[in-house]
């Protein structure tokens, strides 16, 4: 009970402050992308709020800046554990396409982050940059060939539909697992947690030297 009780109260760092701060000011870009999407995709909502040239204006190059966040976070020695993170991300086992083809069913020795976690951020990127792809196109179409622009407009169509479906997914489980969601708003979780959600994770930062993660 005694260690139980210890390990609770024992924290360690998920995501450091670069971390967070990529991934809150990026869904915030996200958020406001999804909002001016509305009505260029429902056309009579146009004047409620804003007028149709406005809107244009904010959901273009919130797309166009969007990469941004990440890039600046992800350069030079502040970036070292974001650009770790993206390497697990990238880094997939047998037990883990498993749990993924179980839809979870299986106990498996957890990374950092679950197999759902890293399809989700797979698939987010891999829509973004299709969107930002297409998003060019619809802009300056007189640069590209015309079939393209009609193959760009059901694909952008298509993707951003998946990105809002994705994201409301992930705003589900975060707000059902609020131990995950308090440590993209302070950084930490519990030992705990990690030795229930995180195993392997947590036995790679035991096992570093000199590492400064735990309090």
């Amino acid at each position: 009970m005694t260690g139980a009780l210890e390990a609770t109260r024992r924290t360690l760092v998920r995501f450091d402050v670069v971390e967070r701060a990529a991934h809150w000011v990026s869904a915030a870009m996200f958020a406001v992308l999804i909002v001016t999407a509305i009505p260029l995709y429902y056309g009579s909502l146009f004047g409620l709020v804003l007028p149709r040239i406005a809107i244009e204006q904010i959901h273009l190059w919130t797309g166009v800046a969007l990469p941004i966040p990440f890039a600046v976070a992800a350069l030079g020695p502040w970036g070292r554990r974001l650009r770790r993170d993206v390497r697990r991300v990238n880094e997939w086992t047998r037990a883990e396409i498993s749990w993924l083809a179980s839809w979870g069913r299986i106990d498996i020795d957890a990374d950092k982050f679950n197999p759902g976690q890293k399809l989700n951020a797979v698939l987010v990127a891999a829509s973004s940059v299709v969107l930002f792809a297409t998003g060019v196109i619809l802009k300056w179409f007189d640069l590209f060939p015309v079939s393209w622009r009609g193959g760009a407009t059901f694909v952008h169509d298509l993707f951003a539909w998946l990105v809002v479906v994705v994201i409301l997914g992930h705003v589900y489980m975060a707000l059902t697992h609020r131990e995950a969601l308090a440590s993209m708003l302070r950084g930490r979780v519990s030992e705990a947690w990690a030795a229930r959600r995180a195993s392997r994770w947590l036995a790679e930062d035991a096992g570093e030297t000199g590492s400064d993660s735990r309090v």
